[in-house]
């Protein structure tokens, strides 16, 4: 049968590389990484010229796996049949000629949701405890005791209930939280997993109003663009904090700026903003009810070796031709 050439874009190590040729005798892999190897999907699409070598690399290719392919990908890479990005959003790969071709997209769903998770219950609890106020305090060499909060009985609303909404149910529902979650393809009020409620997207005002934390974990989509604006901000408890750990684009930035100011919502935790870097005249640099991490959140210390275990199952999949995992939605977005 013929080779499947699989082109690896980004530096994996020898023994991931060893890992996919050993999927298939079929398989002939080719590291890409040495003359292209984007890894910060913030700075895709800026690439100058294409290497030679790696435009001949590419124009052989019939699978690719990596974090971001260059601009003009179908053209470069006419044999194309299938890419595996190695993320999770693919906001930064779905350029128009991948959308209208017919290269199947998949990407690292799931990989993240123990990551992700844990930074988001992270900031539920930075934020109870007033931990911002303790480091400061120390670094002022002040004690001043005052009582903090606790997440039991308290509830939860979970925007977006994929893989990491779901794994962040389960971690609030083991601290003995209320969870509310919205989810794209709910049509009515119901039940779910670790959910004691599930509204659909029209009903999140309901959820705004009910919940002491709100949760955003959303793809970047023109859907979910600024789902949260000035009008949901203020259907929030004052004694409400909004936790962002999706994309930065779906909360209307300036307007969480002025209700933290005003202190028309408690606070927010975020990992994902408008900008990143995050600008140095930003305004939440200096909130003191803000905390913030720089986009980390699902970074892990051995996460090629993790994406590298999907991908060779995924590739497993495509050698016996059954349906892959993870198939991206490309008009949809997710």
């Amino acid at each position: 049968m013929d080779a499947i050439n699989v082109l690896v874009l980004s530096a994996i190590g020898e023994e991931n590389l060893r890992r996919i040729a050993d999927v298939s005798p079929r398989i002939r892999v080719v590291d890409a990484s040495k003359v292209w190897d984007e890894r910060e999907p913030i700075e895709m699409g800026k690439a100058g010229a294409i290497d030679p070598e790696f435009e001949a690399m590419l124009a052989e290719a019939e699978v690719l796996y990596g974090y971001g392919p260059p601009p003009n990908l179908v053209t470069l890479a006419p044999k194309l049949k299938w890419f595996q990005t190695m993320l999770a959003g693919v906001d930064h790969i779905l350029h128009q000629d991948i959308v209208k071709s017919r290269v199947t997209l998949t990407n690292a769903s799931g990989v993240h949701a123990t990551p992700v998770g844990e930074v988001a219950l992270g900031m539920m609890l930075i934020l109870a405890k007033q931990s911002l106020f303790c480091f400061q305090s120390k670094i002022e060499r002040s004690w001043e005791r005052f009582i903090p909060d606790v997440l039991r009985d308290k509830t939860v609303g979970i925007i977006g209930l994929g893989s990491i909404g779901s794994e962040i149910a389960r971690m609030c529902k083991a601290l003995g939280m209320s969870v509310l979650a919205t989810r794209r393809s709910a049509r009515k009020v119901s039940r779910a997993r670790h959910v004691d409620m599930l509204l659909p997207r029209e009903q999140l005002g309901e959820l705004l109003c009910q919940s002491d934390y709100v949760v955003m974990v959303l793809p970047s989509t023109p859907g979910t663009y600024h789902l949260v604006g000035e009008a949901e901000l203020r259907m929030m408890k004052p004694s409400a904090y909004l936790i962002n750990v999706g994309r930065g684009n779906t909360v209307d930035e300036e307007a969480l700026v002025r209700a933290c100011e005003e202190k028309r919502i408690a606070g927010a935790g975020l990992d994902a903003f408008t900008a990143e870097p995050l600008p140095k005249e930003s305004k939440l640099w200096d909130l003191p009810n803000v905390f913030f991490s720089p986009h980390v959140s699902g970074r892990l210390k051995n996460y090629d070796d993790v994406t590298t275990k999907l991908f060779c199952e995924n590739l497993t999949r495509y050698v016996n031709s059954r349906k892959l995992f993870n198939v991206v939605n490309k008009k949809r977005g997710y």
